[in-house]
């Protein structure tokens, strides 16, 4: 029969070793698990061979009103099997899963003042001691088991979502430990996953904090294996981060870039040799006495969609404004560009691709401007991805479309609101699928 300690205590399948008091007034208890034998996670032959009986500091419920520290002696076996290379392993069980901190229990606890009561997860952390993230990577497994995890599919689409501006809290002074109030930055990116395959209906299948390859990383290691194996393609901003993050994830996944951010950058590159022109001939920015400024955003329109009297405008813009020719350069290489990816899908031809890559290259070379030559760097470094997207015809469209409606609730942080955003887009249903507006024309 289990001792009185035991069952008042009632930390399942362990047993109370030892209680003793601390010079604060708080109450240490040693535990240790109840089973005297465990399998070796290797070749799952069961030991009662213990090695070492290391103690460890875990985080439990509070019980009262004066602090409970819990200590658990876990006992680290030797695998008996001559044959597994493995020599020794550490008792696991599912209260205290293998390095966990905090007790199944204190685990159920926490993730329902999230979840159920709708409190901010920094509040949830700081009353139960724990670190924010710790109690955020349950809110994230949480929503993932009550919501399913995202059925395969062979096309996602990755991207940023800003939920608003940017926001400084001030955090509350801790005079147990010490310290002064400190003002934190409250991050307002997340990333969304979206199914992009075109035989299914489409949707958001998931959303993490932040902008990051590790965030997308860690969202795919939460799917099913058979879900990593499905995706076969992957389409993303030009964004270092985000493609390093899939490489890891998804290694055999094809990455595609989209087509309309690589014409936002020549649109820039077009923008910036303009500006830098007008300073360097007129001494100041642009004012409406100039028909490079006035005329800005001719110079940013698609060439083939150009009226006659848009293209005179345009002619003359460059006659009158342009003595060194390089706004015009720019342009023309901007419509090479844009050329180029024209061939995607059903104009992917590998021969048209290049000699119309083999032409922006060209032009860039003699263009010899710092903006053109940035431009043809860039284009270079992902021409992998250009290069699938061209074949391909996959786009992050329906990424960029999707859209989240007013919440229920008041998120303070995008971290902690996330997968509450997650939470209500799949379960009640609030996103709303927008067109996505092209830039460029078929």
């Amino acid at each position: 029969m289990e001792d009185a300690t035991t069952l008042l205590f009632a930390l399942p399948d362990y047993r109370v070793l030892d209680v003793s008091l601390e010079p604060d007034g708080g109450r240490r208890v040693l535990v240790e698990a109840v089973a005297e034998e465990a399998a070796c996670p290797h070749c799952g032959v069961f030991s009662r061979v213990v090695h070492e009986r290391p103690v460890r500091r875990v985080k439990d419920v509070p019980h009262g009103r004066v602090p409970l520290r819990l200590w658990v002696r876990k006992r680290r076996y030797r695998c008996v099997e001559a044959a597994c290379p493995r020599r020794s392993f550490t008792e696991a069980t599912d209260e205290l899963p293998l390095r966990s901190r905090l007790t199944g229990r204190l685990r159920e606890r926490v993730t329902a003042a999230v979840t159920r009561t709708n409190r901010a997860v920094s509040e949830v952390a700081a009353e139960h001691g724990i670190a924010w993230g710790t109690v955020h990577r349950l809110l994230v497994a949480a929503a993932a088991q009550r919501l399913g995890q995202a059925e395969p599919t062979t096309r996602i689409g990755i991207d940023e979502t800003r939920a608003r501006s940017v926001r400084w809290l001030l955090t509350e002074a801790d005079e147990t430990a010490g310290t002064a109030p400190v003002w934190r930055r409250s991050d307002p990116w997340m990333t969304s996953i979206v199914d992009l395959d075109p035989a299914h209906a489409g949707g958001i299948l998931g959303l993490t904090p932040g902008r990051t390859g590790a965030c997308v990383e860690a969202w795919l290691e939460l799917q099913t294996p058979a879900f990593r194996d499905a995706v076969a393609v992957v389409a993303i901003d030009p964004s270092a981060p985000y493609a390093a993050g899939i490489r890891r994830a998804l290694p055999n996944a094809r990455i595609v870039v989209d087509h309309w951010h690589l014409v936002r950058l020549a649109n820039l590159m077009v923008t910036e040799v303009r500006q830098r022109v007008q300073r360097e001939q007129h001494g100041h920015r642009g004012t409406l006495a100039d028909r490079a400024w006035t005329h800005r955003k001719l110079l940013l329109r698609a060439g083939d969609t150009l009226s006659e009297k848009a293209l005179a405008r345009l002619k003359n813009l460059l006659e009158t404004d342009d003595p060194t020719n390089e706004i015009g350069a720019a342009w023309g290489v901007k419509e090479l560009l844009r050329q180029l990816l024209q061939l995607h899908g059903e104009n992917y031809d590998p021969a048209k691709v290049t000699a119309a890559r083999t032409a922006f290259t060209q032009a860039c070379e003699t263009a010899a401007m710092p903006e053109t030559t940035r431009l043809a760097a860039t284009i270079a470094a992902w021409w992998p991805q250009i290069e699938g997207f061209l074949e391909l015809g996959v786009t992050n469209a329906r990424t960029e479309g999707y859209i989240i409606w007013s919440l229920p609730w008041g998120v303070v942080d995008v971290a902690d609101g996330g997968p509450r955003v997650w939470w209500a887009t799949r379960s009640l249903e609030r996103v709303a699928d927008v067109p996505h507006v092209a830039c460029l024309r078929e």
